[in-house]
């Protein structure tokens, strides 16, 4: 009795071994998902890195674009002077207002300092002309003065007087002020047009630029 109940054992666990080894893959079945995981993943991946590319440098220039309105706010709250301060060796940007009250009256930071993501710089490449009714020829903002005057290297700042004007460093009305930004894919500018008017504009990046309204 106790042998059958022992065959009887052994029966089963081997017939349950053979279903285990049945329900299992075999190695040209993996090779081939492998494959095909791997082929979808060569299509995926540079589809999805173009997206996230497109998706921060289209979020930096939405950046600039609404940090240059508060700048033009800050100049019109402040009954001063304000500008949006570019710093290309960092590649990042920031708001100050023109400080009267003390001696020497001097520029102030007002808030935070923005950084532009990875592989995004400031610049225009090879576009050779700017947005239609903006700029007489494609140009960065003017560079910045310090305290004392000097142009600071390496700079670009977009000035507004108190009654929302963009203004020139001898305080004069303008209209050269803009900015661009690049991935090397795309050409993304922000310009201010003499009255004030900010403008948020994209274009591959070639000579003779296709303007769009970003």
């Amino acid at each position: 009795m106790l042998l059958q109940l022992r065959s009887m054992a052994n029966r089963r666990l081997c017939r349950t071994r053979t279903r285990l080894l049945d329900a299992g893959f075999s190695l040209m079945e993996l090779m081939v998902v492998l494959a095909f995981v791997g082929t979808l993943a060569a299509i995926a991946i540079p589809t999805v890195t173009r997206a996230l590319a497109s998706i921060r440098l289209n979020g930096a220039v939405r950046t600039i674009a609404n940090m240059t309105a508060v700048t033009k706010t800050r100049a019109a709250s402040k009954f001063s002077r304000a500008r949006l301060y570019v710093d290309r060796t960092n590649n990042s940007f920031h708001v100050e207002t023109w400080d009267s009250t003390v001696v020497p009256a001097q520029w102030v930071v007002d808030g935070g300092t923005t950084f532009l993501p990875v592989n995004v710089t400031f610049g225009f490449g090879v576009v050779g002309a700017p947005p239609a009714n903006t700029q007489p020829a494609i140009q960065l903002a003017p560079p910045c003065l310090d305290n004392a005057g000097a142009v600071v290297g390496n700079t670009d700042c977009i000035v507004f007087n108190s009654r929302g004007i963009p203004i020139d460093n001898a305080g004069a009305p303008t209209n050269v002020d803009a900015l661009y930004i690049t991935d090397g894919t795309t050409v993304l500018g922000v310009t201010v047009t003499g009255t004030g008017l900010i403008g948020v504009w994209s274009t591959p990046p070639v000579v003779a630029p296709l303007w769009t309204i970003a």
